[in-house]
């Protein structure tokens, strides 16, 4: 074989290897991408049952319950306008608290309960993954307090001002020898 000939069978086989780790990265990447649903989302039907999805959500007051006899938690995930039931199957994270925030990872089974492999907790108070702050519906008005809704929290919370500080006093500065 001729040089120039070697060369081009090289860059061939280059590119082909370059195709092959790209096809292999698309295919792992499509995988592991979970799509965002609310609640409501779920119970008009966007998502079919087998279908990894990522469910967000307040948990329910009153709905956690926990077996004594092994790690399965039930909860229900609302966004005040619709609920589902979430089955989750392990240690639950140390922030999760019922009236808070939560994303869940999982598939939706036949039976309409949706069966979590992962289950996160938001990790401080005035924090609302932004998936979750505008899938939530505004709470109904009942006549005894004002209605609030996530994002009139989030847009105040923004609009926090913060006090001013003393001023910085330098310390003069000093040798050690």
């Amino acid at each position: 074989m001729k040089p120039r000939q070697k060369r081009m069978m090289l860059a061939g086989m280059a590119l082909a290897g370059v195709v092959v780790a790209a096809v292999l990265a698309i295919n792992a990447l499509q995988g592991n991408m979970a799509y965002f649903f609310s609640p409501s989302q779920v119970v008009a039907g966007a998502v079919e049952s087998g279908e990894t999805f990522r469910l967000g959500g307040m948990v329910r007051r009153g709905t956690l319950e926990k077996s004594s006899a092994s790690l399965e938690s039930r909860f229900i995930v609302t966004d005040n306008a619709q609920q589902v039931v979430v089955s989750y199957s392990g240690i639950l994270p140390d922030l999760f608290k019922e009236g808070q925030g939560t994303v869940a990872r999982g598939k939706l089974g036949k039976d309409g309960v949706f069966y979590a492999e992962e289950v996160l907790a938001k990790h401080d108070e005035s924090y609302m993954p932004p998936e979750v702050a505008d899938a939530m519906q505004p709470m109904p008005y009942n006549g005894t307090r004002p209605q609030v809704s996530a994002q009139s929290v989030t847009a105040e919370k923004r609009n926090i001002k913060v006090p001013r500080s003393e001023p910085v006093v330098s310390l003069p500065q000093v040798d050690i020898e």
